[in-house]
């Protein structure tokens, strides 16, 4: 699919999502606003937070979606999830504070109400985008647990695309020095590993062994860069 394909597709998808939602805005207006998101999305400082990723989180959905309560609430929260993101020298607020998630979920509250998606329903995207926080959703939020297992999909991939995966994170915080870096990540991979499921939902559990494999394999590698760096001091 290519860039502009991928963009008629996205914009689409956006306002079936909006309107299915009871957005009472024009058309137009509802398409500027989801236009707007996607130049969000393609910033040229994000190279893992970016189109690709929404597209894979969509489809991720899309997968999952049978187990929603509110298919195109869930989509929303995925087009918002990741749609302010904010860079920070400090490892510990890049990789675990919770403002870009606040902010994108306030901006998902506004940019909906102001298309006329009803206030509850607004809100609850916001919520949603909310849950992303830590990706712990609420033990009964069926549509939280499938947001969550879509956007932590990617640690299932196929190794290459998980290699890949890895030099897109590195390159988006590359501001953050290596050592700082490889331990923050270490914090991050060993947290979800000592999860007892990564993944929540049903059919999202079939995923619970690649993502391991991946994250074990991870593991790994960092502690080898980590021995060497130490070796060094």
């Amino acid at each position: 699919m290519g860039v502009a394909e991928a963009q008629q597709w996205l914009i689409s998808s956006w306002v079936r999502s909006c309107k299915a939602l009871g957005a009472t805005a024009p058309d137009d207006e509802i398409r500027a606003t989801g236009k707007a998101l996607v130049e969000r999305w393609s910033h040229p400082s994000r190279t893992f937070h970016n189109v690709r990723h929404l597209i894979d989180v969509l489809g991720h959905v899309d997968e999952l979606a049978e187990e929603t309560h509110g298919p195109d609430q869930v989509r929303l929260a995925a087009w918002y999830h990741g749609a302010v993101f904010g860079h920070d020298e400090d490892a510990e607020r890049a990789t675990l504070d919770s403002s870009d998630e606040d902010a994108s979920a306030t901006l998902a509250h506004d940019e909906l109400a102001a298309l006329g998606v009803p206030e509850r329903t607004a809100e609850r995207v916001r919520h949603l985008v909310l849950a992303l926080h830590r990706h712990y959703p609420d033990a009964d939020d069926f549509d939280g647990a499938v947001l969550c297992d879509a956007d932590l999909a990617i640690f299932a991939a196929e190794p290459q695309r998980y290699k890949e995966y890895l030099r897109a994170v590195r390159e988006e915080y590359s501001a953050i020095p290596w050592p700082v870096f490889l331990r923050a990540r270490r914090a991050i991979v060993s947290k979800f590993l000592a999860r007892q499921a990564i993944f929540t939902s049903p059919l999202g559990s079939a995923w619970e062994e690649s993502a391991r494999q991946n994250l074990a394999a991870e593991i790994q590698r960092i502690d080898k860069e980590i021995a060497k760096l130490d070796a060094q001091t």
